[in-house]
């Protein structure tokens, strides 16, 4: 990967979209999460580049060439690991919406500390961002994300296996979040991500 002449977030979408862009509700979802990035980024406070680049790329685990073991968090970090992606990028990748757990539950854990988590306030929007952006890229509520996810994945999938630990840290990752945006300053007209990172369309 060259970033000579370009953002994190131009080469994120880049390759999410020659990743994901002909799988229909995937890339869908991976838009709607990376639009939502960017207008969290601003109040937050954030690094606007690399949450909105990772918010493009946290699903691309799912696409045939990034699947190695079928967890699509780890299978997409190493996909950008190996192509010398910066690694706050691809911990970011590796961790989003509890992976931890999940990994845990499936054998993975191993693997997945291969990348750093770097926890705090960059990962917590990603996993906001995930969490609140449906399967088709509409916004959602977290309550509705989950019993969506639930319904699509079964009672017998790794998510419903660990829901009962995933769960709760999800909801108070939002509840960080939230604190934070009500307590940011009114948004600039027109200004809804920080170093000229444009939200996407």
């Amino acid at each position: 990967m060259s970033l000579a002449l370009t953002t994190l977030t131009d080469a994120a979408q880049q390759t999410a979209y020659a990743l994901l862009g002909g799988m229909g509700a995937r890339w869908r979802h991976s838009r709607g999460v990376a639009r939502r990035a960017a207008e969290l980024a601003g109040p937050l406070g954030v690094d606007a580049d690399l949450l909105v680049a990772a918010a493009w790329l946290h699903d691309i685990g799912y696409a045939p060439p990034a699947v190695v073991t079928g967890f699509h968090p780890l299978d997409g970090a190493g996909y950008l690991a190996a192509r010398r992606w910066p690694p706050r990028v691809t911990g970011l990748v590796a961790y989003h919406s509890g992976a931890v757990f999940v990994a845990a539950a499936r054998g993975l854990g191993g693997a997945l500390a291969a990348f750093a988590d770097e926890g705090g306030l960059v990962a917590d929007a990603l996993t906001y961002a995930d969490q609140t952006v449906g399967p088709d890229g509409d916004r959602v509520t977290l309550v509705d994300r989950r019993v969506e996810m639930l319904c699509r994945h079964g009672a017998h999938s790794w998510n419903a296996r660990v829901d009962h630990v995933r769960w709760p840290h999800l909801r108070a990752l939002a509840e960080r979040v939230e604190r934070r945006l009500a307590a940011a300053p009114p948004a600039v007209p027109g200004r809804l991500a920080r170093d000229g990172v444009a939200v996407p369309v």
